[in-house]
Formats: C-alpha cells, sequence, structure tokens
C-alpha cells in the first residue's frame, strides 16, 4: 500500500481534467496537461471534463478483501501479543523482537486498514483537515514501523548468526535499534502533516478529498518525495534484510561443509 494511496474510482487511467491519482500522492490536471495549483482548504472552480471517483466494483472488492485481512490480522496479533505476554514471560531478547513487531502490524490493522476501506466507500473526506493530516501522518508511521521493526529483527539474526558469542549484549543492541526504528518512523512520516490538506470543488456538486494537491510548487518536487518515501519505505529495508540473510546462508553453508569435512576425516582415522 503506497503512503498515501487515495480511492480512485474504476482504476483505469485518468482522462484530462480529472483528479487523478499519480504515485503516493493525489492531483487535479487540466484537460490541457498542466496541474494546477492548490493551497488547503482551496475551492475548486468549474473546469471542463471534471469526472468524480465512484464506488466502483473494484472498490467494493477491495473493501472486501481488507475487511476480512482487518479480521484475521486483528485475531492473529492479538493472540500473539496475549501468549507472549502471559505464556512467555521470560524477557529475553526475542520476545522484546516479537512485541514491536506485533505492535506495528496492530498499528497498520487498526490504522491503515479501517482508513483505507472506509475512504473506498465514503470517496469523499469528511473527516476535516486536521484529521486528514493526523491520519496520513500516522498511516506512514505504522508502514514505516512495521518495515523498520523487521530490519531489526533480520540484523538481530544476522547477528546471532555470524557472532553467536555476542549474545549477551543481543538485549541491549536490539533494545537501541528498536528505539531508532521507531524514532525514524515518526521523523520519516512528520511531512505528511504538512503536505496533505483538504481540497474542494463546488461545481458540479461539492466534493472534498484528503490530497496533496498545492502542497509542492513543482512537479519535480512531489516526484522527489514519492522516491524517497519508496525507497526508505520499501527499497532500503528490502536490501539490509537480503544482505544479512544473504549472509546467514552462506555462513550455514560455510559451516556444514566445514562440519561434512571433519566428520569424512574422522572417518578415515
Amino acid at each position: 500500500m503506497n503512503a498515501s494511496d487515495q480511492p480512485m474510482g474504476d482504476g483505469e487511467a485518468a482522462p484530462p481534467g480529472l483528479c487523478a491519482f499519480k504515485g503516493f500522492n493525489f492531483s487535479c490536471v487540466h484537460a490541457n496537461g498542466f496541474e494546477k495549483p492548490h493551497g488547503p482548504n482551496i475551492t475548486f472552480l468549474n473546469e471542463d471534463h471534471f469526472v468524480l471517483p465512484t464506488f466502483s466494483t473494484a472498490a467494493k472488492i477491495r473493501v472486501a478483501i481488507t475487511c476480512v485481512l482487518f479480521i484475521s490480522s486483528a485475531c492473529f496479533n492479538m493472540a500473539t501479543l496475549w501468549t507472549i505476554t502471559y505464556k512467555y514471560r521470560k524477557k529475553s531478547h526475542i520476545r522484546i523482537l516479537i512485541i514491536n513487531l506485533v505492535a506495528a502490524d496492530l498499528l497498520i490493522t487498526f490504522v491503515v486498514m479501517p482508513l483505507d476501506a472506509v475512504w473506498n466507500v465514503t470517496i469523499q473526506w469528511y473527516a476535516g483537515d486536521v484529521a486528514c493530516r493526523i491520519l496520513m501522518f500516522l498511516k506512514l508511521v505504522a508502514m514505516y514501523s512495521s518495515a523498520f521493526v523487521t530490519v531489526v529483527i533480520s540484523l538481530d539474526r544476522h547477528a546471532a548468526i555470524l557472532n553467536p558469542l555476542g549474545i549477551g549484549d543481543a538485549k541491549k543492541k536490539n533494545k537501541a535499534m528498536l528505539s531508532v526504528a521507531w524514532t525514524l518512523s515518526l521523523l520519516l512520516a512528520t511531512p505528511q502533516l504538512f503536505v496533505f490538506h483538504t481540497v474542494s470543488r463546488s461545481q458540479p456538486v461539492h466534493f472534498v478529498q484528503c490530497a496533496t494537491v498545492g502542497s509542492f510548487k513543482a512537479h519535480w518536487l512531489e516526484t522527489l518525495y514519492n522516491m524517497f518515501t519508496f525507497c526508505c519505505l520499501f527499497l532500503l529495508p528490502l536490501l539490509i534484510m537480503v544482505f544479512c540473510y544473504g549472509r546467514i546462508l552462506v555462513e550455514i553453508s560455510r559451516k556444514m561443509k566445514k562440519a561434512e569435512g571433519e566428520g569424512k576425516r574422522h572417518l578415515r582415522l
């Protein structure tokens, strides 16, 4: 899910003059192909070829799938949290990692999923400007925290396999990495409080949306923000995890070959 996904009608490419969704942001484009600048809570004037999004079949399917995922995610994560909290009270360094991962997943479950489902149903934004900014901020915090905590787990597994003698310091290191992960999640999501706002249109009908329209002075700045978010949210965590688990596989393979070699030598003796 993108950092600022919005409901987008039938999911088709937007024609000229249509409010469209590009990458992470919601934008309105004129029939001449140029984006019109807007500020917070500015009313759209009557424009040609403006088409309002609808609660399409694709949106209905998306809402149904989101509801199923919401129920399953809430049940499984709450069950995991209860099990870790009450059945396994030994405070190992793995326990704190799992608790933080469950917390991040529950944040996605109770912020991102309901927001996406309700927004697809209502099409418009009815919660006001303050809620627009706060919910878009929390949405990105949830996604960042889930990605970063997963990275912390991969770094912990990397250290456990490649440096097993350092297990004594694992708890302290994990707490430090988790603090960095949550702090980065909050900091990197902070721009959402400023780039998102409510925009409205009075013709042909009154229509309000939570969008980034008018927040960027130039299109390349919007593209840069989207690419930065993509790299921090998906690309960088993926590269770190591939590196960690790649080295783990190499180390395990090396130790297995070494063990096989020693076994053959003992057989000869």
